[in-house]
């Protein structure tokens, strides 16, 4: 399994754990990078194994970013973990980031998408984002409502939030040929 050290310094310093988390990558080619998520201010709830990040906030893998208003770092609670005590130690591999207003994610590969709100699933190592969300890569351009990409193997789903042939609300893709395909075509 990929280490990653957990939230910065929310691990180290607030929750004393002091070790290395589990967690899968936040974008193709990051895995095994360390994750770094920094913030205009922190909030750590040390019992739910919960940091909340606030103020321009942005999880960074590699080359794979995750910028949003807030994130919420979501870990697993150590099995056996003390109930009545602080939290301290007590939090393991990283579960989920949530994020909220203005949500970005970009990959190295020159793809970004953004959207209202969205979701990074370390088991899934997948991205889901919602709301207005629009994916670009270079000139190609992708709207909808709800968008899944795996951050592993780069493939993506995007939904609508109606269907049918008159619908506005359809999923909708404007893709231009690369240079080579127009040159080959005259």
């Amino acid at each position: 399994m990929k280490s990653l050290v957990t939230s910065v310094v929310l691990a180290a310093a607030l929750m004393g754990a002091g070790a290395a988390a589990h967690a899968q990558s936040l974008g193709p080619d990051s895995s095994g990078e360390p994750f770094d998520i920094t913030a205009d201010e922190l909030e750590v709830q040390n019992k739910a194994c919960i940091s909340v990040w606030r103020g321009k906030a942005e999880a960074l893998q590699g080359q794979a970013r995750l910028r949003a208003d807030l994130l919420r770092a979501v870990m697993a609670v150590k099995p056996g973990a003390p109930s009545g005590g602080t939290g301290t130690g007590a939090c393991g591999d990283l579960i989920r980031i949530e994020a909220e207003g203005s949500v970005f994610y970009v990959t190295g590969k020159d793809q970004r998408v953004r959207g209202d709100a969205g979701v990074y699933d370390a088991a899934a190592e997948s991205v889901t984002l919602t709301g207005d969300v629009i994916a670009v890569q270079g000139q190609n351009v992708l709207r909808g409502s709800k968008m899944v990409f795996n951050t592993k193997t780069g493939e993506g789903r995007m939904m609508g939030a109606q269907s049918g042939r008159n619908s506005g609300a359809r999923p909708r893709g404007v893709f231009y040929p690369s240079k080579k395909q127009a040159d080959s075509a005259k």
